[in-house]
């Protein structure tokens, strides 16, 4: 009997969980419901919104709530249909409540084993009664989207109201609109009437712009006439408009005389008004042949100085290169440096480059070294050049800055070979260098705003 009551109890526990999976169905059916409710409000507030902004199309607004109205008939039906199986599960529940109160009397009688099957009913209650506890809870959800239904439905109303107001709104609108247009048409009838009126003063001016152009070039060819007269008495007679008035006319005796002079001024044959031109053009070509002579002296005289230059350029130029190759192995401790010229057949305007090799390093451009190799090379080539040429005084302001320790020292210990000849003013915070120096000058500010030098010879 005992095992017959076990394989009930599992049929019932069986029958329980297909009925728990029908309830979770259930509530993924009513949860869907709930996000087309969601989205019927969503959709609403977008009607809401468009109807304020006066922008939305009527007819599809009409569209819209049918739409709505549909779907929610689609859910008011689904929500019966999910009552109706609600209330289905319900009583397979208490079918089921039933048999376990039956299953509960039948093991009642039994020994210690049976508390574990108990111990299963009261699970199996407590479970039953969170199904009773959610189909509870359905049944006020759905009690709730039928109310939400219901306000739906007067909003929707509210806007089918409010459409109608658009419709008659609109009415009004266009008849402004209409008497707007018209207008519109008087206006343009009237502007039309304008600018043909406008049109026609254009052309009047038109008219009257070419006469007065016509009246200009007849005054321009009167002017030119008028000018051309004066000319004229001025060139024959020496007599302007203005004292012309002051000459009696000319007798018969008095032109005779007139025309007897001009014929001897034609048997005096072709006059050479250019001669005095001709002078000056002679004199200036006595001037230019001196400026040429002087020209070609000059350019003589600049090209002995250029090959002077030239062999002056190239003997020092080798001497600096053989001093150059000197001291940078003396101051890299081996290796080589050449200079070379870019152009050998123009010294003058020829490039320098400059080709090193560090001990222990392929030979190579300048400009491939590191920072401080450069640094050393281009010190290297200074020397070279003030070995050459020695100042007897020299200024270096931190020319050593971007060489190492064991560089540095180099640099300090070759400084002092020179300054037997020239004497070197360094700017330095570099201590190698400073150990190298006979004096040693210093500013401080051991106060605020006061500067105060001291000095310390260090040979002594």
């Amino acid at each position: 009997e005992y095992e017959a009551k076990k394989v009930t109890l599992q049929q019932v526990e069986i029958s329980f969980a297909t009925e728990n999976q029908k309830m979770a169905e259930i509530d993924n059916n009513i949860e869907r419901i709930s996000k087309k409710v969601n989205l019927l409000k969503n959709e609403k507030e977008t009607l809401n919104e468009t109807i304020k902004n006066e922008n939305v199309n009527i007819d599809d607004i009409k569209e819209i709530i049918k739409n709505v109205e549909v779907e929610n008939e689609e859910m008011q039906k689904e929500v019966d249909l999910f009552a109706e199986e609600n209330s289905k599960q319900q009583t397979k529940i208490d079918e089921l409540n039933s048999d376990i109160v039956d299953l509960k009397i039948s093991v009642s009688s039994f020994d210690e084993s049976s508390m574990s099957i108990d111990e299963m009913i009261n699970m199996l209650q407590q479970e039953i009664n969170s199904c009773i506890q959610n189909a509870q809870n359905k049944a006020d959800e759905r009690e709730r989207l039928l109310a939400e239904n219901d306000e739906m439905k007067d909003k929707i109303d509210g806007i089918k109201e409010e459409i109608t107001n658009l419709d008659n709104v609109v009415s009004n609108l266009e008849n402004v609109v209409n008497e707007l247009k018209q207008d519109r048409e008087n206006k343009n009838n009237a502007l039309t009437t304008v600018d043909e009126s406008v049109e026609a003063q254009f052309k009047t001016l038109d008219i009257l712009k070419d006469q007065i152009n016509k009246q200009e070039v007849r005054k321009s060819k009167l002017e030119t006439d008028i000018d051309a007269i004066q000319d004229k008495m001025w060139e024959e007679y020496e007599v302007t408009p203005n004292t012309v008035t002051d000459y009696a006319p000319v007798d018969s005796k008095t032109a005779k005389e007139v025309e007897s002079l001009k014929s001897d001024i034609k048997k005096l044959g072709t006059i050479n008004v250019n001669a005095i031109e001709e002078y000056k053009t002679l004199k200036d070509r006595f001037q230019k042949e001196d400026l040429e002579n002087s020209e070609k002296s000059l350019n003589k005289i600049i090209l002995d100085m250029i090959e002077i230059m030239k062999i002056q350029f190239s003997n020092q130029f080798a001497t600096i290169n053989k001093n150059f190759g000197e001291v940078f192995m003396e101051l890299f401790g081996g290796g080589k440096a050449t200079l070379r010229l870019s152009d050998e057949s123009n010294v003058l305007e020829s490039g320098i480059e400059i080709e090193v090799q560090p001990p222990g390093k392929k030979l190579q451009n300048m400009m491939l070294l590191s920072g401080g190799e450069r640094a050393l090379t281009a010190i290297a080539l200074l020397f070279a050049i003030l070995k050459l040429s020695p100042s007897p005084f020299c200024i270096l302001d931190e020319i050593e800055a971007a060489l190492d320790d064991v560089n540095v020292y180099r640099y300090a210990d070759y400084l002092k070979k020179f300054s037997k000849s020239t004497q070197f003013l360094i700017i330095t915070h570099r201590k190698g260098t400073m150990e190298a120096a006979n004096t040693v000058y210093g500013v401080t500010m051991q106060e605020h705003g006061v500067s105060n030098l001291f000095s310390m010879q260090l040979e002594k």
